[in-house]
């Protein structure tokens, strides 16, 4: 998962199932790993996501074009 093609709301809504996953009681070990390694890159994406929102909503507050 080197590249991500989501949209923000995509990525945390396929983070937020993950999480679920992860949170059950009957998942393999390795399956854990995978959907773990596949979580922090959607969490990092989304992170890169928010701060480049915030970013640009600074700009805009501050008068500048983008």
């Amino acid at each position: 998962m080197s590249e991500i093609n989501l949209t923000f709301e995509e990525a945390y809504e396929k983070l937020e199932k993950i999480a679920e996953r992860l949170n059950s009681n009957d998942i393999p070990l390795d399956e854990a790993l995978k959907l773990y390694e596949e979580g922090i890159v959607l969490s990092n994406y989304c992170a890169k996501s928010l701060e480049a929102a915030k970013q640009k909503i600074e700009t805009l507050k501050n008068g500048n074009q983008l």
